[in-house]
C-alpha cells in the first residue's frame, strides 16, 4: 500500500486531548478503509504565519499512514468538514522513518535548551 503523511493545524482553542481524539478519529476511519496508522506525532501549540479564522496560533498534528488512496481520501474529506481543523496537508512519501520527524527533534532541542539556558549579559563593547 502507499505511504502517506498528513499533517493537520487544529484550532487554538482546543485542549490538547481534544486534538489527540481527532487524530484518533481520523486514524479510524483510515483503519476502516483498510489502511493503519504507522506515525502519530503532535507538534504542539505553534504560531501560524497569518491568521486563520481568527486564530494566531494552531496544534499541529503529523499522521503517517499506511492506506490505500481511497481510504486516505475519505480521512480528507472529513478534515475539511471539520471545523476545528484549520488547514490540512497529505503528500505520499516512498518511506515513513522510524525516527521523530525534523519537528520532533527540533522541538526535543528546544525543550532541552530551556532547562539548560543560562543568562548572561552581552558585553558593551568599549568606545561606543
Amino acid at each position: 500500500m502507499p505511504l502517506y503523511e498528513s499533517t493537520f493545524i487544529a484550532r487554538q482553542d482546543l485542549s490538547r486531548q481534544d486534538v489527540a481524539k481527532l487524530a484518533e478519529q481520523y486514524a479510524a476511519i483510515v483503519q476502516q478503509g483498510g489502511g493503519k496508522l504507522v506515525k502519530n506525532e503532535y507538534w504542539g501549540l505553534r504560531p501560524l504565519a497569518y491568521r486563520i479564522h481568527k486564530n494566531r496560533k494552531g496544534h499541529y498534528t503529523m499522521l503517517g499512514l499506511d492506506a490505500p488512496f481511497e481510504a486516505v481520501k475519505e480521512m480528507q474529506r472529513n478534515m475539511g468538514i471539520n471545523e476545528s481543523i484549520l488547514r490540512t496537508l497529505t503528500v505520499r512519501v516512498d518511506e515513513l522513518g522510524a525516527e521523530p520527524s525534523p519537528m520532533m527533534n527540533q522541538r526535543s532541542a528546544r525543550e532541552e535548551g530551556e532547562s539548560e539556558t543560562v543568562e548572561t549579559p552581552m558585553p558593551i563593547p568599549e568606545g561606543e
